[in-house]
């Protein structure tokens, strides 16, 4: 189907659906809520969301909190983009119980709900487009458990434990460990809320508590950082950090070497899929549960792979 024809199509169907008085496309109104702006990765969702919006021509806006521990922010965000009455609305959330008073509140008004990024256990979203979290930090495991050699004792830095990201990540790591790696040993998981001063305090904090410390997961960007910068600043070595995410001071870690390497979702196909799967729902079309928009390890040996390179971002 050519461009024209998708309008056309869009528009027709809009109509049907109770959108009358849009005279084209470019007047259907999806916006995004992110988690934050905290790291490249929103950016690079972003991006994503921001073609889409493009090549289906209707009007797309992204915002989010300044940080990731902003839950109250973050709602007050999706309420106020409610209230403009939006044709679909994609939603990241930090607390996956804390919106769903407000989702209902779209349900009722028959605004579609895509979740992207961080899921929201609730039927009211259609679908979620995200990486599958506990699968890609099971890999993290594997590569862990690969570098210290199968034995040791290793720990998480987590990002946070109510998000579907924060929690999932956890569980896929510590689940393999102890289903694969019996003799490998997860003494600690501790939370950064992703960012990387505190993440760097906790990763210092740890390597003290347990100096034959082996290994550090941490489970995405800012903690993965904050890893790495904490182990520079105690001048320790012979941790071996897996991150998660990218942007370009985790990558400039893996090549240094304080990072050994991590995993990199598919940011600017989590914010194509998410504007994708909103103007799909407001066609009627059906939606799978969960888009799955990939991940892969990559370490310094790989990064410019052009299929891995496609993924990274600064």
């Amino acid at each position: 189907m050519n461009a024209k024809r998708k309008l056309l199509a869009l528009t027709a169907s809009l109509a049907l659906a109770g959108f009358a008085s849009i005279a084209s496309a470019q007047d259907v109104y999806i916006p995004l809520i992110s988690k934050g702006f905290q790291h490249q990765f929103w950016q690079a969702v972003k991006q994503g969301a921001d073609q889409a919006g493009k090549d289906f021509k209707v009007k797309v806006t992204f915002e989010g909190p300044e940080t990731e521990q902003q839950v109250d922010k973050q709602i007050d965000m999706l309420s106020a983009a409610l209230a403009k009455k939006p044709a679909a609305i994609g939603f990241a959330a930090l607390d996956s119980k804390a919106a769903i008073p407000l989702l209902k509140k779209a349900q009722a008004a028959h605004i579609p709900v895509i979740a992207f990024d961080s899921g929201v256990d609730s039927d009211i979203v259609l679908t979620t487009a995200q990486t599958d979290s506990k699968a890609a930090a099971a890999l993290a495991a594997d590569k862990m458990a690969e570098k210290i050699g199968g034995e040791g004792e290793v720990a998480v830095i987590g990002h946070d434990q109510t998000s579907t990201t924060g929690t999932g990540r956890r569980d896929g790591f510590v689940n393999q460990i102890k289903a694969k790696y019996p003799k490998i040993k997860v003494v600690d998981i501790q939370y950064g809320g992703g960012d990387h001063l505190k993440s760097a305090e906790i990763a210092k904090t740890l390597m003290q508590a347990h100096p034959k410390l082996k290994g550090i997961f941490g489970t995405n960007e800012g903690s993965a950082i904050g890893a790495g910068k904490g182990l520079k600043e105690a001048k320790k070595t012979g941790v071996v950090i897996i991150g998660f995410d990218s942007g370009k001071a985790q990558k400039d870690m893996i090549n240094d070497g304080t990072i050994a390497g991590a995993i990199t979702q598919n940011p600017v196909g989590i914010g194509y899929k998410t504007v994708e799967a909103a103007v799909k729902a407001l066609k009627g079309e059906k939606l799978p549960k969960i888009i799955d928009t990939g991940f892969y390890y990559y370490d310094k040996s790989n990064m410019k792979d052009a299929k891995i390179a496609a993924v990274l971002y600064d």
